[in-house]
């Protein structure tokens, strides 16, 4: 399938976002960052990781809670099932750092919620996937169709930009990919019934639709396999990143963590254990050799 141009748009708009840097929820966050703040001076002894529950958390509990205690810290870990509570939950203090979302999402919640957190490091991350409910094959497809997809905006988003690469549904040619929503579709000419969900759900969902956008974290979780998606997003603007509240963001706890995240250990663990995964750009394998040929790609059709 060829790159069009809705998708050099991602690509561009992804770049731009990489590349900049971010910023908190009501009165609690401004509070949360100034105790964090006061502490930085100290020795931090105890670090709470908040992910989403299956991957993320995993390597959590299988490679940096062991390095990072044999570093002297304790490290606790508390596993949500939802996209919100984990940002909330940082910038009020109840956690120091989280892992569960691509910096799309970072960005626009902040905003959002006006939270004072920024993004870390990446982390390797499962992409986001069509998979297979009651019709199995994409030669399947009918006028009609059922498709559930994620129901926040970010990672519905996304999963429009996959029904457009499909050819399934035509976007608006000004659009941004980032942002799209069913407003934007601009052609849908098989009738897609689009069923919007929470992403824990969309695993299960399969049984009661024909196909299924599912996130990579929860289908691994789930028991499903990366190599089941009969098409997966082609843009490596999605890799996961890890957020502290912005105050910390030069602590030593965050350089032991990230240098955890980017040991020799964790990317042997990772490539074995999470075959398939979109890797961080800083390892300069096949997440940066994605990201380069899509700036690439991206500039040549500027010029």
């Amino acid at each position: 399938m060829q790159t069009n141009t809705f998708f050099k748009t991602l690509s561009a708009a992804a770049l731009a976002i990489v590349l900049a840097a971010c910023g908190g929820q009501k009165d609690s966050a401004p509070a949360a960052s100034a105790a964090s703040s006061a502490d930085n001076g100290a020795e931090k002894k105890e670090i709470v990781f908040g992910t989403t529950v299956g991957d993320f958390g995993d390597m959590v509990k299988d490679q940096i809670q062991p390095a990072l205690e044999k570093k002297g810290y304790k490290v606790k870990l508390i596993e949500f099932t939802d996209y919100v509570r984990p940002n909330l939950a940082l910038a009020e203090g109840e956690l120091d750092i989280n892992i569960f979302q691509h910096k799309p999402y970072l960005d626009n919640f902040k905003k959002e919620h006006k939270l004072d957190i920024t993004e870390a490091f990446q982390v390797p991350t499962a992409p986001l996937g069509l998979y297979p409910g009651k019709l199995k094959s994409l030669d399947e497809v009918k006028d009609g169709v059922s498709v559930s997809a994620p129901n926040d905006p970010s990672n519905f988003a996304r999963a429009l930009v996959m029904l457009n690469e499909l050819g399934w549904i035509k976007l608006k040619a000004d659009v941004d990919p980032l942002t799209a929503s069913k407003n934007d579709i601009a052609e849908n000419p098989k009738n897609i019934q689009i069923v919007e969900l929470e992403a824990a759900q969309l695993p299960r969902s399969r049984a009661d639709v024909d196909f299924a956008i599912v996130n990579g974290n929860y289908a691994m979780s789930s028991g499903m396999k990366l190599t089941e998606a009969l098409f997966q997003e082609p843009s490596f603007a999605y890799v996961n990143w890890s957020a502290v509240r912005t105050a910390d963001k030069d602590s030593q706890w965050l350089k032991d963590v990230t240098e955890a995240y980017n040991s020799d250990e964790f990317k042997a663990y990772s490539q074995k254990r999470f075959a398939g995964y979109k890797y961080p750009a800083a390892w300069g394998e096949n997440a940066a050799t994605g990201a380069q040929a899509e700036a690439a790609s991206t500039a040549s059709a500027t010029k």
